[in-house]
């Protein structure tokens, strides 16, 4: 599997277009092999950062992103050093055309936060910090299928999980506090949204 030393959100999204230019179809398994497994956080952004994309809109795909993001976050909650996904996940494929304008519509924004990231508050995005961001992002992707009902309403959450993982990414603890309180937002939204559909 490779491994790449570079992390900054705007290589790995070069990487991931460069490798839906090569291939009519992409699976899980190649995005991962792209990324390489240096850490855990690119694994929880890059998915939440797809389904805020484009791609999100496709039925059920939010629903499998958030159970792959879920899977991920329960083996760094268990503290797993290499990541492992089932087959029927690892050998999902998305149209290679499709994954490429997912990551030009994330270019651009990915530039304006690699330069906002940087290592802060070292101590969260470490040790209990890890196990903090596993259980929101279990909690947050459980949240996802409903959602999926209504047009961008998993948008919050995911976007909360982004953060999450882009602070890992950069060991940037402030990043990850902020992304701590945006999924207590996050969870307070999702409580009306589902009032609200049950009373309707």
């Amino acid at each position: 599997m490779a491994d790449h030393d570079n992390n900054d959100l705007q290589d790995i999204i070069a990487r991931l277009r460069d490798l839906g230019d090569e291939k009519d179809e992409v699976s899980v398994h190649d995005i991962r092999d792209s990324m390489g497994e240096r850490s855990f956080g690119p694994f929880l952004a890059i998915p939440a950062l797809v389904e805020i994309s484009p791609i999100g809109g496709i039925p059920l795909v939010p629903t499998i992103l958030a159970l792959i993001i879920g899977i991920i976050a329960a083996q760094l909650a268990f503290g797993r050093k290499h990541l492992w996904l089932p087959s029927f996940l690892d050998n999902r494929k998305v149209g290679g055309d499709k994954l490429r304008k997912a990551m030009d519509w994330l270019d651009k924004p990915a530039g304006w936060i690699d330069r906002l990231l940087r290592p802060r508050l070292q101590n969260f995005a470490g040790g209990t910090g890890l196990r903090l961001v596993a259980v929101l992002c279990i909690i947050l992707c459980a949240t996802v299928p409903p959602l999926e009902l209504l047009p961008f309403a998993s948008t919050l959450p995911m976007g909360a999980i982004a953060l999450m993982g882009l602070g890992l990414m950069a060991r940037d603890g402030l990043v990850i506090l902020i992304s701590a309180i945006l999924s207590t937002g996050s969870f307070w939204f999702i409580f009306q949204v589902l009032n609200g559909s049950g009373s309707a």
